[in-house]
């Protein structure tokens, strides 16, 4: 019995050219497409067009060699020269408008604007500065709680006199209210003001005769009474020949505090109390804010002199007169708080 012929594996063969695959669209950067080893034409080419980079044949990769090498090309970025930031001017000739004419514009705008600056320094800063109304808004929470106690119950203040302090141009200046309980502010004016304004509203409502109408004309009756008060007070500390630093402001300010009473008194008549009693409440309140601004008014119509070099001495009849204003500015608190809590 012959034995059969030995078995012979083939030898693998590599075709001499592979015809290369269609082109992809363009891929975002650091992709590399895997295809097989060009021919003998394109190869050359390749290297004479890109001699800097090295084809890599499909079969001798894998993808673990293709993720390192996208990690090495984000870890060392190409390095690229620095340039300079440049930010872009408007083209005014796109508008139609040379740039001669664009430069006059602005100059004339800038003037203008400057001109507007100056005249409402020149007519209005006198009368209410305007650097002076953030020092009236610097308060805190502490100084809120204490202030409304102080408005409320009057009575149990012992020490009414401001706190000073010497400025960096050594001037002395009234402390900000939350440093001072006794420092006028225009938060608690402010909301006591609108808060009356919506209590009218509401009130209004719960008599079935709500209208929108009613916010305005609550709003201009409580501003009238501010207006009235303040020309009241400012008028006479000019025929006084008061002078004091931020005299309006703190006007404006403590005539906003009567609100405070007003309110409580509103809200007093929702308790369905005796009319005996509900009187009894709202003169409590007309006292205690006619003696808060008694004494508070005091360091405005009476100022300290050491505050001011250029205050005199007081004479006995003009301090005699200064002391009877403040008197009719605590009893004239009666027709304005009656006036407002009629809603």
């Amino acid at each position: 019995m012959s034995s059969p012929p030995p078995l012979r594996h083939p030898v693998p063969t590599h075709p001499a050219y592979i015809p290369e695959p269609p082109s992809t669209p363009g891929s975002p950067n650091g992709y590399q497409r895997f295809s097989s080893s060009p021919g003998p034409g394109q190869q050359q080419q390749s290297q004479s067009a890109m001699p800097q980079q090295q084809h890599v044949p499909a079969y001798m990769t894998s993808p673990f060699q293709h993720s390192q090498q996208q990690q090495q090309h984000s870890l060392h970025p190409p390095h690229q020269p620095h340039q300079p930031s440049f930010v872009p001017q408007p083209d005014f000739a796109a508008w139609g408008v040379n740039d001669a004419t664009a430069q006059f514009g602005m100059q004339l705008g800038s003037s203008a604007v400057a001109a507007g600056q100056e005249y409402v320094q020149k007519n209005f800063g006198g009368i209410i500065p305007l650097s002076s109304i953030k020092h009236h808004f610097n308060v805190s929470n502490s100084y809120v709680i204490h202030k409304l106690k102080l408005v409320v119950f009057p009575w149990t203040h012992k020490s009414w006199s401001r706190r000073v302090h010497r400025s960096e141009q050594g001037q002395a200046e009234y402390q900000d209210p939350r440093e001072d309980i006794n420092s006028p502010d225009l938060y608690i004016p402010l909301m006591a003001f609108v808060t009356y304004i919506l209590i009218s509203a509401f009130h209004s409502g719960l008599q079935s005769r709500f209208h929108p109408k009613i916010l305005g004309e609550s709003a201009s009756s409580a501003l009238a009474v501010v207006i009235v008060d303040f020309l009241f007070v400012y008028i006479g500390c000019y025929l006084l020949n008061v002078q004091a630093s931020k005299q309006a402001v703190d006007i404006i300010a403590y005539s906003g505090y009567k609100f405070v009473g007003v309110i409580f008194t509103i809200l007093s008549s929702y308790l369905y109390l005796s009319r005996a009693l509900y009187y009894i409440i709202f003169f409590y309140f007309f006292f205690a804010n006619g003696l808060f601004l008694l004494r508070s008014l005091r360091s405005l119509v009476l100022p300290d002199p050491a505050l001011n070099s250029s205050t005199t001495t007081i004479s006995s009849g003009l301090r005699r007169r200064r002391i009877s204003f403040l008197l009719i500015e605590a009893a004239c608190q009666f027709a304005y708080m009656l006036f407002l809590v009629r809603v």
